[in-house]
C-alpha cells in the first residue's frame, strides 16, 4: 500500500513505528517517484527535527558494539529517553543486500517500547554509513526520538563520514594481544570525543589500565578536537553493565558543554553543509546519467580513464567541464 506524504508524517508524530520505517525505506529508494515524495516529506518535517542527541558509536568487528548499544539504549529508556538505533549492516559487493542483522542480535532492545531499531545497507557507500543515514535521523528526530545511535561499519580510517554527521563520536576499544595502540588509526584518535575500553573483567583489568594510559599518553600528542574537553577512557563491560552510566554521563557533559560553547549549533550547520555538497555531486551525477548527449560523453571519458588516455582526474576534469558548457 502506497501512503500520502500527509499519513507518513502523521504515523511519524504519533510514533507508529510501521509508519517511519515505511518513510525511511522512501527516503533510501532511488526512484525518481519516490525521491520527488522523500524531498517533500523531509521538507515538511523539518521544523521537527534537530532536538535530538547524535551518537556515532565505532569500533573494530568484536568490540561488541551491538551489546553496548543494547544495554545503553535501554539505560537511557530507564531515564526517560527514548532511542532510535540506525544500525548500518556491511553490504554485499554484488546485490548491496545487508550481510549482517543487527535487530535479531538486539533482541531485548527491540522489545522496549521507547526503542526504534532499523538495520540499513550500506549499498557500498563509504565511511562506516548508508548514504541516507542524515535524512533517516531526520525521521527518528521528527519521531521525537532523544538519542539516535549510529551503529557503524568497522571499516577504520573513514569513518570520518560518520563523525560529520554526529554530535559524539563514541570509540569501542577491547583488550588484544601485542601492542594495544598497533592498529588504531589516527584519524579516529583525532575525531574520537569518548573512549569506552570494553570487554574488562578481573582477569584482563591490569591490561586494561595499560591500555587507558597509553590511550592517554597518545591523545595528548593530539590537538584538542573540543576546547576544555578531555576526551575520557573509560573501563568498563556492556555485557554486565559495567560503566555504562560513565559513558551516559560523560556525553551529557560533552553535549553540555558544546551547547555553552556554541559549538553545538556551530558544528551541526557544517554538517548539514557538507551534506549539501554530497548531494549536489549526487544530482549531478544523477543528471549526466539521465542525459542522452550528456551520458555519451561521460561513457568515453569514463573509458579513457580506464584505459589511461589520460589520468581518470584529467579525464574528470573535461568532462565536467564539457558537461557545464553546454548547460
Amino acid at each position: 500500500m502506497k501512503f500520502s506524504t500527509e499519513e507518513l508524517i502523521e504515523g511519524i508524530q504519533s510514533g507508529n513505528k510501521r509508519l517511519i520505517g515505511k518513510a525511511i525505506t522512501l527516503v533510501e529508494s532511488t526512484k525518481p517517484e519516490h525521491r520527488i515524495q522523500a524531498e517533500e516529506l523531509l521538507k515538511k518535517i523539518l521544523p521537527f527535527t534537530g532536538k535530538s542527541i547524535r551518537i556515532g558509536i565505532t569500533g573494530v568487528p568484536g568490540a561488541g558494539k551491538s551489546t553496548f548499544i543494547e544495554n545503553f539504549g535501554r539505560l537511557a529508556i530507564s531515564k526517560g529517553k527514548k532511542v532510535a538505533v540506525l544500525a548500518i549492516d556491511p553490504s554485499s559487493a554484488i546485490n548491496k543486500g545487508s550481510i549482517l542483522g543487527d535487530k535479531t542480535r538486539m533482541e531485548e532492545l527491540a522489545k522496549e517500547e521507547n526503542a526504534f531499531i532499523r538495520p540499513s545497507p550500506s549499498s557500498g557507500f563509504l565511511g562506516g554509513v548508508a548514504n541516507t543515514t542524515f535524512e533517516t535521523m531526520m525521521i527518528c528526530e521528527a519521531a521525537g526520538y532523544d538519542y539516535i545511535l549510529i551503529e557503524t561499519v568497522g571499516v577504520g580510517q573513514s569513518e570520518v563520514l560518520v563523525s560529520d554527521i554526529t554530535d559524539v563520536f563514541l570509540f569501542l576499544k577491547i583488550i588484544g594481544g601485542g601492542d594495544e595502540l598497533q592498529g588504531i588509526k589516527r584519524g579516529i584518535m583525532e575525531m574520537v570525543d569518548v573512549i569506552f575500553i570494553n570487554k574488562v573483567d578481573e582477569n584482563n583489568l591490569q591490561k586494561a589500565k595499560n591500555t587507558k594510559l597509553e590511550l592517554k599518553r597518545a591523545l595528548d600528542f593530539l590537538p584538542a578536537k573540543e576546547k576544555d574537553w578531555k576526551v575520557p577512557v573509560l573501563l568498563g563491560s556492556a555485557l554486565k553493565n559495567e560503566g555504562l552510566t560513565d559513558v551516559y554521563q560523560n556525553i551529557d557533559d560533552f553535549i553540555r558543554l558544546k551547547k555553552k560553547t556554541g559549538r553545538f549549533e556551530t558544528v551541526r550547520k557544517h554538517q548539514a553543509e557538507k551534506r549539501f555538497e554530497y548531494w549536489v555531486q549526487e544530482f549531478i551525477l544523477a543528471s549526466v546519467k539521465n542525459s542522452d548527449s550528456a551520458e555519451e560523453s561521460y561513457i568515453q571519458h569514463k573509458k579513457n580513464a580506464s584505459m589511461l588516455v589520460s589520468s581518470p582526474s584529467t579525464e574528470a576534469k573535461l568532462f565536467v567541464e564539457k558537461f557545464l558548457n553546454k548547460n
